[in-house]
């Protein structure tokens, strides 16, 4: 079996920095991780590959330095690392993201299951992992929390809902984006340090990969960015101090003022 787990290096999200002029993320000079919950989707391809054999491919879309986020999921266990780097991908929305890792799936060609992480924590869209099963045209199962069954050729997932739980059958392959709750991902062992340095990343570009120029990067992202910015410092607050009751009564006269104000 190959499972293949789709990661995203993004900004750390205690050191992100907006550029006003471009209404673009500054990554220059700020420190790169893997997304967090894509941590999980690579515990759970190992995991896989521990229960039923097989191999585990890490696959990224990225600018060149995004081959230390696919060395550090060598260093967890994975077997191999595929970078997908051009020019021709800078400014992909979700759609010409999605577009361009369906192609580069499309050459490897044999995978059984495609892992993501649910969302990625510099977009939050949790889109990129269902535009790919689209684009393949494959069964999904998004916000898994537990794999209870996969054979050669299906799976039986738990897929989490704001208001418990459902079990999915899917025929094989599929894509699977996954949550929090389905594992605790390892730590990096020695010997996959040193494996991880030594390991080489198989790089692909557009043409590699064969994409339709119009459909990648900018140029194929139908998400155009008008304004992004940081909200602004909230003003200080008032205290209100007092007996429980005496607060309450304050505090509704206030709203009564805010209201009758807002009116007027």
């Amino acid at each position: 079996m190959h499972f293949v787990v789709c990661i995203k290096q993004v900004p750390d999200t205690h050191d992100v920095k907006i550029n006003p002029e471009t209404n673009t993320l500054m990554r220059e000079g700020v420190e790169a991780i893997i997304n967090p919950f894509d941590m999980y989707a690579i515990e759970e391809a190992i995991r896989l590959r521990e229960r039923l054999g097989g191999t585990v491919t890490a696959l990224t879309m990225g600018p060149p330095q995004a081959e230390a986020a696919l060395r550090e999921a060598i260093a967890m266990g994975v077997n191999q690392g595929i970078l997908v780097s051009d020019r021709a991908f800078a400014g992909s929305d979700t759609w010409a993201t999605s577009y361009t890792l369906s192609k580069a799936l499309q050459k490897i060609g044999d995978y059984t299951i495609v892992l993501f992480g649910k969302q990625a924590s510099d977009g939050d869209t949790a889109q990129v992992g269902p535009g790919v099963a689209t684009h393949l045209d494959l069964p999904q199962i998004t916000y898994v929390r537990k794999i209870e069954e996969v054979d050669a050729s299906r799976i039986v997932a738990e897929r989490l809902l704001e208001s418990g739980f459902e079990s999915i059958e899917s025929p094989l392959p599929c894509v699977l984006t996954v949550v929090k709750e389905i594992n605790e991902p390892r730590l990096p062992s020695l010997k996959g340090k040193m494996a991880a340095r030594k390991a080489e990343i198989v790089k692909w570009t557009a043409s590699d990969i064969g994409g339709d120029p119009e459909k990648l990067g900018l140029k194929g992202s139908p998400t155009k960015v008008v304004r992004i910015f940081s909200p602004s410092p909230r003003q200080g607050g008032e205290m209100i101090e007092g007996d429980p009751d005496e607060i309450a009564c304050k505090l509704a006269a206030k709203l009564k003022d805010i209201l009758i104000e807002a009116a007027s």
